[in-house]
């Protein structure tokens, strides 16, 4: 059978992000027009419109993207900002920030992926971002600071090394918890005091890393 994944990009949108109470225009058309299936295995791409996250093997997944919507329209992203993406993977996020933003900066830690992302986001012309691979933890300071920063996935905690690559004025939104508890946030550089407040919940698979300190027990 042939999938018609023009038409179900255009469900995905109406029927998973607008129904999210995702607004933001430039964001809805973003995923209007970046083909999902371009970033995931043969085998998956009858699932891509799926509103679900996808298992793209070596314990990474493409967000389900209803959530990656709420997360980029949570960061306030918009057509002059500078974005690191952390945990790219195959470049879904990435291509979507592109649509968004100015220039996207997309990190990956996994040699393979790094080099399928630049694959992807080649084809599509996606002229303004340029993958890296590099230690997601670390982040790309080289190429900062940022005015927003994604991270792709649940983490534990967010690392000093990140909040320090923010712009004043930047913005960084993560998933912080595991399951049904995890909390997206937003983290804000007012002044260099940095700042977060919890946005919605939002379960979303573990991004490698990023795990908390172990701490003192008597």
């Amino acid at each position: 059978m042939t999938i018609d994944h023009a038409r179900a990009r255009v469900n995905m949108v109406d029927c998973q992000i607008r129904t999210s109470d995702v607004t933001d225009a430039a964001t809805i058309g973003a995923f209007m027009q970046v083909p999902r299936e371009l970033f995931v295995p043969e085998h998956l791409k009858p699932l891509a419109y799926l509103d679900e996250d996808l298992d793209i093997g070596h314990d990474r997944y493409l967000a389900a993207p209803a959530q990656l919507a709420r997360l980029i329209q949570g960061a306030q992203a918009g057509p002059d900002d500078i974005v690191l993406d952390v945990g790219c993977a195959t470049g879904y996020s990435s291509a979507i920030l592109s649509h968004v933003c100015s220039f996207v900066v997309a990190l990956e830690s996994n040699g393979p992926f790094a080099t399928q992302a630049a694959e992807h986001l080649s084809t599509l012309e996606c002229d303004n971002a340029v993958v890296v691979e590099g230690d997601l933890e670390a982040g790309y300071a080289s190429e900062g600071p940022f005015d927003v920063i994604l991270v792709a996935g649940a983490v534990e905690t967010i690392p000093d090394s990140l909040l320090d690559q923010l712009r004043e004025g930047g913005r960084l939104v993560s998933v912080e918890g595991t399951g049904n508890s995890a909390m997206a946030c937003l983290w804000i550089n007012d002044d260099g005091v940095v700042s977060k407040r919890r946005l919605f919940n939002c379960a979303l698979p573990r991004l490698p890393g990023f795990s908390r300190p172990p701490a003192f027990v008597f």
